[in-house]
């Protein structure tokens, strides 16, 4: 495959088209993925299908027409604002398509000299990185189909363009994306539970009467919302409040402690079976949960970046987003912001260790090893 793309993008087979034509095509083509990763970062927390309906106005439900929905022309002459109801569009939207343009253009440059098959993966990606990195820091979740299709996709592209991890021959290439996968998944995995075992609990202090909902798959705080499968990972793990009232569907408490685990929930002296309560409110100031280093989604998330970068990409991506959360963290102390430093994902840093891995990590890996 990796050949056939070689062959595509020949130059004698396409005589007339010069580098600074494809690096055009690559920048535009960028730019339209760009519009449609931010409607996967727009819909996919929200569990909606991200190819109907069409682009629509989130405001007023205009539905776009195509000459309104060119990539960066139209939020800038509409000055960021709907054609229809004159709402406000975020510049998020601008950001991506442009960020996703340069990315596509700079792996046009750096990897179409040696094969256009790896420009594309590496392009690939990138793109899911994107939409990892702006979902993760609004929603504090990467969804599955970014990261166990990712891994996927990974996979796929070291089949069809072994160039990805540095070997023309196909079953090496496809063995170093399942050692990136194990590694990398595993080593995250590691980190979690050795987390797990330091830090134990946090505790998550809410304003004065703050409800909190308990749905049968997470708990809803007033600003994020936070899967049961990021919080238990052993039957013992418990989540503890002090309420001031508890609601169920059929009855309520008043100035009690609430406790609920995996199996079992408990109101004062009352104990329930978790799956006979469909509905649980809380009011309370304060909640303390079972603290994890990293979620599950960070473990399948890495479990993408090894498929793609191979275990060694995987191993650097580790250590240097640890080095760039680090810095991230002292840098916001510095600035009298420690308390933003936890409420930052941890996603973010992985996708930029992998993408320094990309253009310049494995090179500097190589130099060190061999020079």
């Amino acid at each position: 495959m990796s050949l056939a793309f070689d062959t595509l993008f020949s130059h004698e087979n396409w005589p007339s088209v010069t580098s600074p034509f494809w690096a055009l095509v690559f920048l535009a083509l960028g730019c339209i993925v760009g519009s449609f990763l931010n409607v996967c970062i727009y819909r996919m927390p929200l569990d909606l299908s991200v190819v109907s309906p069409p682009s629509h106005c989130p405001h007023c439900k205009y539905s776009i027409p195509f000459y309104l929905n060119i990539p960066l022309v139209t939020w800038l002459t509409l000055r960021g604002r709907c054609k229809n109801c004159e709402a406000p569009i975020s510049p998020r939207y601008f950001a991506v398509e442009l960020l996703t343009g340069v990315t596509f253009l700079a792996c046009w440059i750096g990897f179409s000299s040696h094969s256009p098959g790896l420009a594309l993966a590496y392009a690939a990606f990138i793109a899911g990185l994107i939409v990892a990195t702006f979902i993760d820091f609004e929603h504090f979740i990467i969804p599955d189909e970014i990261t166990l299709g990712g891994a996927v996709a990974g996979f796929a592209f070291s089949l069809l363009v072994p160039e990805l991890h540095g070997t023309i021959n196909v079953g090496t290439s496809l063995g170093r994306s399942a050692a990136g996968i194990t590694v990398g998944a595993g080593l995250v995995y590691g980190v979690l539970r050795l987390g797990k075992l330091l830090f134990g609990r946090q505790k998550i202090p809410l304003p004065t009467e703050t409800n909190i909902v308990f749905t049968e798959t997470s708990i809803c705080l007033p600003d994020q919302e936070i899967p049961y499968d990021e919080i238990f990972y052993r039957k013992s793990d418990t989540i503890v409040l002090q309420a001031q009232m508890v609601e169920l569907i059929d009855r309520s408490y008043a100035n009690t402690t609430v406790r609920l685990s995996p199996t079992l929930l408990q109101i004062g002296e009352e104990k329930i079976a978790p799956e006979t309560v469909p509905h649980l409110e809380v009011r309370c100031t304060e909640i303390v949960v079972p603290r994890e280093a990293m979620g599950l989604g960070d473990v399948k998330f890495m479990a993408t970046i090894g498929a793609f970068t191979g275990w060694q990409g995987a191993l650097f991506t580790l250590m240097v987003s640890s080095l760039i959360g680090a810095a991230v963290g002292l840098t916001l102390i510095l600035l009298g912001k420690r308390e933003w430093s936890s409420r930052l994902p941890y996603g973010p840093y992985l996708a930029l260790a992998a993408v320094l891995w990309i253009f310049g990590g494995r090179n500097i890996i190589l130099h060190l090893l061999f020079r």
